[in-house]
């Protein structure tokens, strides 16, 4: 495995089509969760090294006692778990249906079946689904009370919602419901609606780093959690002389969007046109890695498109082949099918 990425790109992105865009969108934020899988919630950096021989390479094998042990190489984290259930739910009704998507997602992760982690999002979600459906069993739940949760879990999963969205009027409308169902917290639905408004810029073909900017002022406009948002966007913006280790660190390493969202941002920036190294230097930088990876994943893969992805990583996830039959179906869903290159 090397870290070069398929250069076919120019760092502007103004060459890529749409729907590659929305290919590399999808793929970059499940390979950037799959990359950081073994090392990912190491918060000791002297740890990592010493796990790692020195550097996480990507793709580590979870060992016995860590949080996703029992997964292999290739397999993705919870929260890629999460995106997988969007992904499907997305392409098969061709837009967000938070009842489809709430169905899904409890049918995953309230069976005896999953052996993953559950956060805290998922666990309070799934508590409110059981208490409704308990006292209410002959009503439909509508999936709009998740966890009073600010961490990335919808960050994660967010990019086919964007995609069958992005030209909608009502797309912010769309991002706050999809966020509420796990996460019925203000400032996660603001950091969404950021996440979403990064990335229909960078579908329209606008340069990465103003793209940041474009998205901040937008979020500036609002009041309460968007000016919080706008200025970590700033911070980050103005922290590019740091080493994404050493930003990381002082951004903070742990889920929380107001450290995670910043750190991301300014790694996808330090590293706009290698996808590969992005994603290691994330990993390396401890802490909540695989969210941090997969929001950098799909900004940098919305930029660069498919081919800014290294072929070899895309093969490594073991579920490269439902991942390509699902966006190919959501493209065409959405009316942008387009043949692969």
């Amino acid at each position: 495995m090397n870290g070069r990425t398929d250069r076919g790109t120019k760092e502007s992105g103004g060459t890529v089509r749409l729907v590659d865009r929305f290919r590399g969108a999808v793929w970059g934020q499940l390979v950037g969760d799959a990359v950081c899988l073994g090392s990912h919630w190491i918060y000791e950096l002297e740890e990592l090294e010493r796990r790692f021989q020195g550097r996480v390479l990507g793709f580590e094998t979870p060992a016995d006692g860590h949080y996703h042990a029992g997964k292999r190489s290739g397999e993705l984290t919870h929260y890629g778990d999460g995106a997988l259930v969007m992904l499907r739910s997305v392409a098969e009704n061709g837009r967000f249906d938070p009842r489809d998507f709430g169905r899904r997602f409890v049918e995953l992760f309230g069976s005896d079946a999953y052996r993953g982690y559950l956060d805290h999002a998922t666990r309070e979600t799934l508590d409110h689904w059981r208490a409704f459906t308990a006292a209410h069993p002959a009503e439909p739940y509508g999936f709009r009370d998740g966890a009073d949760d600010d961490q990335p879990a919808t960050a994660t999963r967010l990019v086919p919602v964007v995609i069958a969205h992005w030209r909608d009027a009502s797309l912010l409308r769309v991002v706050e419901s999809a966020t509420r169902v796990c996460q019925n917290n203000d400032r996660a639905v603001a950091y969404m609606q950021c996440h979403a408004l990064i990335l229909r810029e960078l579908f329209g073909g606008t340069d990465l780093h103003e793209a940041f900017h474009r998205a901040a002022t937008a979020m500036a406009r609002e009041s309460g959690p968007g000016t919080e948002v706008a200025e970590a966007i700033r911070k980050a913006c103005a922290s590019l002389t740091m080493t994404v280790r050493d930003a990381t660190l002082a951004f903070g390493q742990s889920c929380p969007l107001a450290s995670s969202f910043p750190a991301a941002v300014h790694c996808a920036l330090r590293h706009s046109v290698d996808f590969a190294g992005a994603a290691l230097d994330t990993a390396n930088a401890g802490g909540d890695s695989a969210a941090r990876a997969a929001l950098i994943g799909a900004w940098l893969g919305a930029f660069h498109g498919i081919a800014g992805i290294p072929a070899a990583w895309r093969e490594r996830l073991a579920a490269r082949d439902e991942i390509e039959r699902d966006v190919e179906e959501l493209l065409r869903r959405v009316g942008a099918g387009e043949p692969a290159r």
